[in-house]
């Protein structure tokens, strides 16, 4: 009698996609909206330029720590209530933003709908972790996530930045949200799966009989979940420190003009759209830790060139060749998370993490631009990258070992069925992915 896959993790869907894809993006919209988000501040609520950047680095702030918080409850059966919950309160703090024209109210409600928001960012990224293929769903995601907020970046300008454009959006993403989130991949049941996995990644020791006991395995995978998110936070203040201070890089050392700020910018985003199909394509294939490596030791070289730069026009043809490498490494930073554990148990917190990094990145690179001046600014950061590439290396190593072994557990199972007789072998995973799509919600 043959017995049955325990591979937790689901092919991808239209709706299970569709619903992490957009409520991860009303999760992370307040970042790409925050310069629009500081203008609207400035008129309708009567802050001043510095008040409102502070405001807005508070919403921020907000979202990673309640996503942090969070996080461990996304990683179980609360993983929709969470959603739900954020969305709703994004809602209605972010309606209110949008409607009531009072300073008091509009500053409060962008604090409670960041607060709101962090629950989705958290959901979604735990959500990332539930389907089979790692790499192609961070890809699938980047593309679907740079191509909407491009969109949304172009049509509030043109509709005029104000309060209901601005703080509307964000209200919008989250209605579109909480409609999706019946079809949010639930959290499978693991338990301890996941240091089993571990235990069988790792490879034997010659004369030893056993593997790597489970409970030392969890271990392992514990250490390698907070190296992961550790080196993650310290990276996105790298990266974004140079994305918010490139206007001032560029004027101080190439000459950019605004208008060429704006052409970088743009390009910038069009790289990333490049980088996620490049992902969606090769998939595992090149396995993650030395194209992880490699990416971060380009992106390390292209941030320090941006510093000695001397035209507008090699300043950004270097930054959106760096901001495509910044696109993939980020896309390849969420797979390694998701590959870790199928119940999101770091996907979850990663997103949130990024954001702690994200929201502080104006004040430290400013800080660092003012000290070091471009040339040792740009150094500073690609050096970042340089010393990040080796924890970074170790833990993709082991997510790999981990996919790979779960991979070659299956196969085992499907050559044991075979063997048996078993007349429906050949569907066994047919089966097991009808089984595990009908435990969630179905369109």
């Amino acid at each position: 009698m043959s017995t049955t896959t325990t591979d937790p993790r689901l092919p991808m869907r239209p709706g299970t996609t569709s619903a992490t894809f957009l409520i991860g993006i009303a999760g992370y919209l307040g970042v790409n909206l925050s310069p629009y988000m500081i203008s609207a501040l400035q008129d309708a609520a009567e802050l001043e330029f510095l008040a409102a950047g502070w405001t807005v680095t508070g919403v921020l702030l907000l979202t990673a720590v309640v996503g942090l918080s969070v996080a461990p409850l996304c990683a179980g059966p609360r993983r929709h209530m969470v959603a739900r919950t954020g969305l709703a309160l994004g809602l209605a703090a972010f309606g209110a933003a949008a409607l009531v024209p009072a300073p008091a109210v509009i500053i409060a409600g962008l604090l409670v709908g960041g607060a709101g928001v962090g629950c989705a960012v958290a959901a979604s990224g735990a959500a990332f972790a539930a389907f089979r293929d790692p790499d192609r769903i961070a890809g699938f995601n980047g593309l679907a996530n740079r191509g909407v907020i491009t969109v949304v970046l172009a049509v509030i300008p043109a509709i005029g930045i104000a309060p209901i454009s601005v703080f509307g959006s964000l209200a919008l993403f989250c209605l579109i949200g909480l409609a999706l989130s019946r079809w949010l991949p639930k959290a499978p049941t693991v338990g301890s799966s996941a240091a089993a996995g571990v235990a069988e990644a790792v490879p034997m020791r010659r004369g030893t009989a056993s593997s790597v006991s489970p409970k030392s395995a969890d271990r392992r995978l514990l250490a390698a979940g907070l190296v992961l998110l550790v080196t993650f936070t310290l990276w996105a203040v790298g990266e974004d420190s140079l994305w918010a201070m490139a206007g001032a890089v560029g004027e101080m050392q190439a000459g950019l003009t605004p208008a060429g700020l704006g052409l970088a910018l743009s390009g910038a985003t069009a790289g990333g759209l490049l980088g996620s199909i490049v992902l969606m394509i090769i998939g595992d294939r090149l396995g993650r830790a030395v194209p992880l490596v490699v990416l971060l030791l380009v992106g390390g070289a292209l941030k320090a060139a941006t510093g000695f730069v001397e035209t507008p026009t090699a300043f950004i043809v270097v930054f959106i060749a760096w901001n495509t490498v910044y696109a993939l490494s980020f896309m390849y930073f969420v797979a390694v998370a998701a590959a870790l554990s199928a119940d999101g148990r770091w996907s979850g917190p990663l997103l949130a993490t990024y954001l702690v990094g994200s929201s502080l990145t104006p004040v430290i690179g400013a800080a660092i631009l003012g000290a070091l001046g471009p040339e040792g600014f740009t150094i500073t950061l690609g050096i970042v990258s340089v010393v990040l590439a080796v924890p970074t290396a170790a833990v993709a190593a082991l997510s790999s070992r981990i996919n790979r072994s779960a991979k070659a557990a299956a196969a085992g199972q499907g050559a044991e069925d075979n063997s048996t007789g078993d007349e429906s072998a050949g569907t066994a995973d047919t089966r097991d992915d009808d089984a595990r799509l009908a435990s969630q919600p179905t369109a």
